[in-house]
């Protein structure tokens, strides 16, 4: 009644007064944390980090009302104050208390989903005298261990990129697709010498930690490895390791279905923090070779023809100068904590200002199965750690190439009992053959150079004048 008699202009007047009165006889202030933030269509992220600090802290138990939610990507339900009730958190001797309030749409508003239309928000009450407390010290506190609860019972997950036709201007959730990372690789089970395995435990450690670090040198919080050897040799096996020794999301950029340049910086701006972006095959994805020479006609030719007739599919398509700039320019800053990595099976082919030191900080081979990884392959796939035929393998590993997948595939039962003494000597003969192999390719090898270097010194005396032959005959 008071909305259909009263005007809004005397209503907003009345609770400002109102507002103002019960400013001057109440000791205590209130800071209010909505669910929309200032950007449209998107939430708020303090708003679900209050929502994850209380659903987590001791004052949740003396909650009557709670709900239980499974957020996507969760492999456990998240617990959260439900709407209207009120809980009290202490802090350094003072007392929070907290209230969540939801306000339902006017009648006369029309909107496509009524419950996106509810506004949910957090009030925060606290006595005027811990002001400069709650501003400096709690907020903060509340914000980070939100941030941790919620790292706690996510799900890692691993993000594929969306055609560009498929992207939506409102929703940001259509740029990337993403499943559950259950990838149960790790360090323990990683096939690789274990000297350089530490190594790598060591440098990631040291970027996880290293936020001041990074921001005292003035870089960017990122970090890139190029993984670089024969198919085979563990390459996206070590990414699982790295994203569950982590706990980092894993972003799988597909460079074939992106565009442009700009739909390439639109890709790295919606991933999260605390994530591996990865480019397998990097030599395969584009042409990186060949973009910064042009030839002279075709600028010629280009300047000659009008721009509407010009054909800009070049300039359409993803770029060394905007891949370089993903990782190393001024877009690679928008966030932090972010891994890039690189696969390629040649790195020759690649352009080396693609991997020198600053966008590739570490390259890290993965070459042919040495004898230290095939302990650790023996322990994963028989669960022996000495053998009497580890003294022969160790001999044929150092004669003969062959990748850890290719061992770990001899290694492999082929019934439920576990033969070891099978399984082992398959490996032994795998390897015969292999190095039976080499030789006859590199016997070929020879023969075909000794062939060619025949022919090469034929066709130079059959160019030279007859009687210059006849002389060196005689």
């Amino acid at each position: 009644m008071v909305q259909e008699h009263i005007p809004f202009q005397l209503q907003d007047h009345l609770a400002a007064l109102a507002a103002r009165l019960h400013a001057l006889l109440s000791p205590y202030a209130t800071i209010t944390i909505d669910d929309k933030s200032s950007h449209y269509f998107s939430r708020c992220e303090a708003f679900f980090a209050v929502e994850a600090y209380l659903g987590a802290s001791p004052c949740a138990a003396n909650a009557r009302r709670l709900r239980a939610d499974l957020a996507e990507g969760a492999d456990r339900m998240a617990l959260a104050v439900d709407d209207h009730e009120a809980v009290a958190d202490d802090f350094r001797g003072a007392t929070m208390w907290w209230r969540k309030t939801k306000a339902l749409p006017s009648a006369n508003v029309i909107t496509w989903s009524p419950r996106n239309a509810e506004r949910r928000s957090y009030r925060l009450t606290f006595h005027r005298r811990h002001r400069a407390l709650v501003e400096n010290a709690y907020l903060p506190h509340v914000l980070a261990e939100g941030r941790a609860v919620t790292v706690r019972n996510r799900q890692r997950r691993l993000f594929t990129n969306n055609p560009s036709a498929d992207w939506s201007a409102y929703d940001d959730a259509r740029v990337w697709s993403h499943v559950k990372l259950e990838h149960p690789s790790t360090f323990a089970t990683l096939a690789m010498d274990p000297v350089r395995k530490q190594e790598i435990i060591d440098d990631l450690d040291m970027f996880r930690d290293g936020k001041e670090y990074y921001a005292s040198v003035g870089k960017a919080w990122k970090r890139g490895y190029l993984l670089f050897g024969p198919p085979g040799t563990g390459k996206s096996t070590m990414i699982a390791a790295m994203a569950n020794f982590l706990d980092y999301d894993v972003y799988d950029l597909e460079l074939t279905a992106v565009k442009s340049n700009t739909e390439l910086r639109r890709l790295f701006i919606e991933t999260t923090g605390k994530s591996i972006i990865v480019i397998e095959d990097i030599d395969c994805s584009i042409d990186l070779t060949g973009k910064r020479k042009k030839k002279k006609k075709d600028k010629k030719k280009k300047k000659m023809t009008p721009p509407w007739a010009r054909d800009d599919d070049e300039e359409k398509k993803v770029t060394l100068s905007g891949l370089l700039n993903f990782i190393d320019g001024l877009w690679s800053a928008c966030g932090g904590e972010r891994i890039i990595i690189f696969t390629t099976n040649h790195k020759e082919k690649l352009d080396p200002a693609l991997i020198r030191r600053g966008r590739m900080d570490m390259h890290i081979e993965m070459s042919y199965c040495c004898f230290e990884s095939f302990k650790v392959l023996a322990k994963n796939y028989l669960g022996v750690e000495q053998h009497e035929l580890f003294g022969e393998i160790r001999r044929l590993l150092e004669e003969a190439d062959m990748s850890p997948a290719d061992v770990a595939e001899n290694l492999m039962p082929r019934s439920k009992t576990k033969d070891v003494d099978a399984c082992l000597e398959r490996l032994v003969k795998a390897l015969h053959e292999a190095k039976e192999a080499a030789l006859s390719k590199a016997a070929a090898a020879a023969a075909a150079a000794g062939k060619k270097k025949a022919d090469e010194e034929i066709k130079d005396d059959s160019d030279k004048d007859p009687k210059d032959m006849k002389e060196r005959f005689c």
